[in-house]
């Protein structure tokens, strides 16, 4: 089992920054993919982010392209989304996910959530 935990939400105003972290724990040796999903009141859950395992290869969700920016850290197992020049449409809970295969399509692990609020 994987265990996934979340951090770094909070409220920012519109065009500010924030960073999300996520450390995975547990059968480490099982995730390959890891990233981003959101949900926002009312809305289904929907991609943001995701990076393959020692590739480095990223997805973007076209809402967020060129604004965020995910990194992952391997030596450490965690996995972070720079937020920048955020907008009230980004107000969500952000929730890390992570498969074992190399794309997002279908996650096998969830965080409990973080909830980022943008401020007009």
């Amino acid at each position: 089992q994987v265990q996934l935990v979340e951090s770094g939400g909070g409220l920012v105003q519109a065009g500010g920054s924030l960073r999300l972290s996520c450390a995975a724990s547990g059968s480490i040796f099982r995730i390959n993919a890891m990233g981003w999903f959101r949900q926002a009141p009312g809305k289904d859950r929907e991609f943001v982010a995701s990076i393959r395992g020692s590739s480095e290869w990223t997805s973007y969700a076209a809402s967020v392209k060129g604004r965020f920016t995910i990194s992952r850290n391997n030596a450490n197992n965690t996995v972070h989304l720079q937020m920048n020049s955020l907008k009230p449409e980004d107000t969500a809970i952000y929730y890390c996910a992570a498969a074992h295969r190399r794309v997002m399509s279908s996650p096998d692990y969830w965080g409990q959530g973080t909830q980022v609020t943008v401020s007009s």
